[in-house]
């Protein structure tokens, strides 16, 4: 169950390798991150719009943030992205766009899409730690997010 500091991201990445530095970034003892994955874009518009196995919102809380990668099976992060921003009741969630892509068209269609940030995941396993710990420390210690609570 969601604490009342707790942020919640949800990792929308299909490399395990990927997902497992995620997770080892986010562990930071000066914000309290509930790290919530889905494998691919079916998953997360199923977690984002309760369906299925993610219908209990005590167990699939609405995210606080959305890592969001590009390139994955059955549905893309831009097609994740245009649903995200097209949904009256999902469309004020930040979503950072954190990929491997770094082709100009990517980064100008995901900010035309409505992305917060884009990110070029570092190659480098320490770098990519680092700027992952260096956004949750942005999002959750600088920025002012809406809550959560608009849940669908």
């Amino acid at each position: 169950m969601q604490e009342k500091n707790e942020a919640v991201i949800l990792l929308v990445e299909d490399d395990p390798g990927d997902q497992e530095l995620t997770r080892r970034a986010l562990r930071d003892d000066s914000v309290n991150i509930d790290l919530r994955i889905a494998e691919d874009g079916e998953q997360a518009m199923d977690y984002l719009n309760r369906r299925g196995r993610f219908e209990d919102p005590q167990t699939s809380p609405t995210p606080d943030l959305i890592l969001l990668d590009l390139n994955m099976p059955r549905k893309n992060g831009r097609e994740v992205l245009a649903e995200i921003r097209g949904h009256e009741k999902l469309s004020r969630i930040p979503v950072v766009v954190l990929t491997t892509s770094e082709q100009e068209a990517d980064i100008l269609r995901s900010y035309d899409l409505g992305c917060n940030s884009y990110i070029q995941k570092p190659v480098d396993i320490d770098q990519f730690i680092e700027a992952v710990r260096r956004l949750g420390t942005y999002w959750f210690g600088v920025v002012t997010l809406p809550s959560a609570s608009v849940a669908p």
